[in-house]
């Protein structure tokens, strides 16, 4: 009897706090020839060109969400290379007049770092 009713409160306990009312899960929405999904908050995320390479929007798991992590940014980064030591782990990204070096270990805090490099902004993730 005692398992019984402990199995019971669990569900019960489960329910309560996971289940929320207003929040429904994510679905697929087609507009025109625009494919997309549509997160547990409501917001549209386009897929057309994943959908259209052969994946199943369908299928997706959805994060975090947006604006859940704080980008590295430029005022982390140095141009001296004085105190990098030889054996850092780096992403790097160039083109044809700039290169930028990312150390994995801040990019691991942080996720993703926004910059400009040339004349573009960039969003370099790890």
């Amino acid at each position: 009897m005692y398992k019984k009713s402990l199995f019971f409160f669990i569900i019960i306990f489960i329910v309560i706090c996971f289940v929320q009312p207003g929040i429904t899960f994510s679905s697929v929405v087609k507009k025109g020839s625009k494919t997309f999904i549509v997160d547990r908050l409501g917001e549209h995320w386009n897929v057309t060109q994943a959908a259209s390479i052969g994946f199943k929007p369908d299928r997706f798991q959805y994060g975090i969400g947006r604006n859940a992590f704080t980008t590295l940014d430029n005022s982390n980064l140095s141009r001296s290379t004085s105190l990098v030591s030889s054996n850092l782990r780096v992403i790097g990204v160039a083109d044809d007049s700039e290169a930028h070096a990312y150390s994995v270990r801040k990019l691991a805090r942080h996720e993703i770092a926004n910059t400009i490099l040339g004349s573009k902004a960039i969003a370099v993730g790890y």
